[in-house]
């Protein structure tokens, strides 16, 4: 719902409980899980010089890139040409996620029972920059019909569901950063309402030269030369974010889909709120994140002291940050004080709708783990929040809260439970 008033309640449906069941990673720290639970505990940095061609002259020097990434590795060839690199980094990290959760077609009562869901931010940027580069300088005939489709924001969603012959509820949300987040709410409503299983998640890839220009006019962003100076939240030096591409996509299912084909429940998406306070109006979002915060909580029959570690939007920009602050402090009271707050996504930059994914990813790892990552760049915090810093911290989190605010105002949060929680016992 849109607005500061709007947030969900908590619904009494609770029989159809969704939960994650699978992870499928490719981000600047790696491609799969394990490399990238490894850099991401290790506190890690894979920020550094922007390289990809035609960028050299762009004021924008700090990204994270996915490198080594090989798409015709794990994607067929109908599927590479005809579809952009944030469509690739989706295929791949949908076949890795339905990997991980033991998930194949034996799996598949139905292909109406499995749908789709993704998130995007900017869309094919680079695959629209090469045609309209033949059409500009060699014709319209050297333009090909995947034109059309491959820059579309569905693209993903499109390809994912056409390629693994999944019918169910497919959907799309075109959205700045907090889309991410709102992709999963999406697939958890998909599953309280009779789908069995649902792949989700975001992916994106801005890092073509159209794609920089197109950023350029965030105020946002980054423009520091230094990869440990470019994106430090919560500090003094706060100077904007450093973008990045990649993303995660989960497999999400109905709990009891999940039990009947003996499938690993990793955590359950407990609940989900979001609200709109304008774009870049950074004080207001204060009290629209605080009220995605406590519908989150509400959904999730969660009380503050409940919350064992919060995953920060962590913009970067001073008003933004100490907006977030406060917005923990309105939402939790006294214990956002308390509270380990991390963003890990200082180290790999923010990845627009992916960013919030991958911290999703990451908190279901850290409950597994037993261990909160680190917030990499980050030493001195001007905020009064607990930020994990330096090097990891053990724990033993059982309910994280991730959040996600967009450059265009809007602000998501969501709470994950360890394992699978039943409704009745939230």
């Amino acid at each position: 719902m849109s607005g500061p008033q709007g947030t969900r309640r908590r619904s009494d449906e609770g029989s159809r409980r969704a939960v994650v069941t699978g992870l499928g990673v490719v981000s600047p720290h790696g491609i799969g899980v394990e490399a990238f639970w490894k850099a991401t505990a290790d506190g890690a940095s894979s920020l550094g010089p922007v390289t990809r061609e035609g960028c050299d002259h762009m004021p924008l020097k700090v990204a994270g890139e996915v490198r080594g990434f090989d798409a015709a590795e794990t994607v067929e060839e109908r599927y590479l040409v005809q579809t952009d690199r944030f469509t690739h980094f989706a295929l791949s990290a949908a076949q890795l996620a339905l990997d991980d959760a033991r998930f194949g077609r034996a799996d598949i009562e139905s292909p109406y029972s499995v749908g789709v869901v993704t998130a995007a931010g900017s869309g094919g940027g680079e695959f629209g920059q090469r045609e309209l580069q033949n059409l500009w300088g060699q014709g319209s005939r050297y333009v090909g019909p995947y034109q059309s489709i491959a820059w579309f924001y569905a693209a993903s969603t499109g390809q994912v569901s056409i390629r693994n012959d999944f019918k169910g509820p497919c959907g799309v949300v075109a959205a700045d950063e907090a889309g991410g987040l709102d992709a999963l709410a999406h697939a958890a409503l998909a599953v309280r309402n009779g789908t069995d299983t649902v792949v989700c998640g975001a992916t994106e890839a801005p890092l073509a030269p159209y794609s920089i220009v197109c950023q350029l006019g965030y105020p946002e962003l980054s423009r520091a030369t230094d990869p440990d100076r470019a994106y430090r939240p919560f500090t003094s030096e706060a100077c904007g974010f450093a973008p990045a591409e990649g993303g995660a996509v989960l497999v999400v299912e109905g709990a009891a889909a999940a039990h009947r084909r003996g499938a690993e429940v990793r955590a359950t998406v407990a609940g989900h709120a979001a609200t709109f306070t304008g774009p870049s109006r950074w004080a207001e979002s204060r009290e629209g994140l605080a009220r995605a915060i406590e519908g989150a909580l509400a959904e999730a029959g969660c009380r503050p002291e409940e919350v064992d570690v919060v995953f920060a939007d962590a913009l970067g920009v001073p008003e933004a940050d100490r907006a977030e602050a406060q917005a923990l402090a309105d939402a939790l009271g006294p214990h956002a004080r308390r509270v380990p707050v991390t963003a890990p996504k200082t180290g790999t930059g923010r990845a627009y709708c992916a960013a919030p994914v991958l911290d999703v990813a990451t908190a279901v790892l850290a409950m597994e783990h037993g261990l909160i990552p680190p917030t990499p760049h980050v030493l001195d915090v001007c905020h009064d929040l607990d930020v994990v810093a330096g090097r990891a911290r053990p724990a033993e989190p059982r309910t994280a809260l991730i959040l996600s605010r967009g450059l265009m105002g809007s602000n998501s949060a969501l709470v994950l439970r360890q394992g699978d929680v039943p409704a009745t016992d939230r």
